[in-house]
């Protein structure tokens, strides 16, 4: 709100306090016009730009996390930044600005499927299987749910399937089922309906089989039908 009055005339002119401003002299002797500000609305219209400001820079800052890699907790044998790139931009929210974690590589812990459900015991988080096929395929899935032995299926509509070659391609929900994942002691399946699984791993994740189906309406993730996996990695993405 802005003021202005005529102060008295005075020889010499008086301390102004610390919130009045001089507008203009009328003549020498007579001390000035004023106005006077309120501070008050000033720093609060300041702070208000100050907050906007921050929040603007916090959010870009966040959006240049979200288009970041991810951290990985170890050695990829399978996996480089372009398939990470385009893993991530698959996964969901969720999932992002959290590093991936090695639970489980045919490199490191063997060709079991019995040491890969113990692995991920006690696990609740999202998991990322990757498979490299003897064709130096490299295929896989990504679950909403830890692999585990269950007499029904489990995940939801968040698990996808995906392929590098020739080029990179990734299959999600169709909604026609819900035949997510299902395991036993004898082998790990991922979607299902129609031909077959859209993902099949025997007990000694050594032989696997891909075939379309209507969970995710898939092509073939591997070269052949029938394959046989050279390395085999699990990641899982938590905190």
């Amino acid at each position: 709100m802005w003021h202005s009055r005529l102060i008295k005339k005075s020889a010499v002119m008086r301390p102004l306090p610390e919130n009045v401003r001089v507008l203009y002299f009328a003549s020498d002797c007579v001390e000035p016009y004023i106005k006077i500000v309120k501070f008050g609305d000033t720093k609060r219209r300041t702070s208000l730009c100050s907050s906007v400001e921050s929040e603007a820079e916090e959010a870009e800052y966040h959006e240049e996390d979200d288009n970041g890699l991810p951290v990985l907790s170890d050695h990829s044998q399978l996996l480089d930044d372009l398939h990470l790139e385009r893993l991530v931009a698959q996964m969901p929210a969720r999932t992002h600005g959290y590093p991936w974690h090695l639970v489980y590589s045919t490199a490191i812990h063997g060709s079991s499927l019995k040491t890969l459900y113990r692995n991920m015991a006690g696990l609740d988080s999202p998991v990322l299987l990757v498979i490299k096929d003897m064709q130096k395929k490299v295929f896989g899935a990504f679950s909403s749910d830890p692999f585990k032995v269950s007499k029904y299926c489990y995940g939801t509509g968040e698990t996808f399937l995906f392929s590098f070659s020739p080029d990179f391609k990734a299959y999600r929900w169709s909604g026609k089922n819900s035949y997510f994942v299902s395991g036993n002691s004898e082998s790990l399946q991922i979607g299902g309906g129609g031909s077959g699984f859209a993902l099949w791993l025997d007990a000694e994740l050594y032989h696997g089989a891909s075939f379309s189906c209507a969970t995710f309406q898939n092509a073939p993730l591997s070269t052949q039908e029938d394959f046989v996996v050279l390395d085999l990695e699990v990641w899982t993405v938590h905190d």
